[in-house]
């Protein structure tokens, strides 16, 4: 995957919860993680947004017909592994993750562990789905799904429930 490169735009749309240091990097180490766990071949482009709570809302009312908020949001630009390509860099364009800054906030508080683990967590999962994965079926997609987002976090010292450092 050296030669393949991961392009991540990110962005922040939300005022109420300051972007810790070091939260870009990983975000952006997050997705190349996914990438060369599931093979990805080729250059690709991706978007992370860090929202508030009204704009994510917004946006689950919008595309999912489901009126609350969420922790993130993904939206694959792809259909079974076919995605659209940026005309100008040749990368493919897998789409868009939105994260719920003050939701990753309150979740990281309920399970114990860092606001960078649960940042790192909801771009694992949704980069999962960027690239065809669905859990809202449960059963074994769900377990594997589960258990490609531990093997990436542990991949990257996020690993659940330890004690550790994230430096930048």
């Amino acid at each position: 995957m050296t030669e393949n490169k991961v392009k991540v735009i990110i962005s922040n749309a939300q005022k109420e919860v300051k972007i810790p240091t070091g939260v870009r990097m990983l975000v952006r180490r997050c997705c190349t993680a996914v990438l060369i766990l599931e093979k990805f071949q080729g250059p690709a482009e991706i978007s992370v947004k860090f929202v508030d709570d009204d704009e994510i809302h917004k946006l689950n009312k919008q595309y999912r017909n489901v009126d609350s908020s969420t922790d993130v949001l993904s939206f694959p630009l792809g259909e079974n592994g076919v995605y659209d390509t940026n005309p100008d860099t040749g990368a493919q364009m897998l789409g868009d993750i939105v994260i719920s800054m003050p939701h990753a906030v309150e979740q990281a508080e309920r399970y114990g562990h860092s606001l960078q683990r649960e940042i790192g967590f909801l771009t694992v999962h949704s980069m999962l789905h960027l690239l065809g994965y669905d859990h809202e079926a449960g059963g074994l997609e769900s377990v594997r799904m589960r258990e490609k987002e531990e093997t990436v976090l542990t991949q990257l010292g996020l690993q659940r429930n330890g004690s550790y450092y994230m430096g930048d």
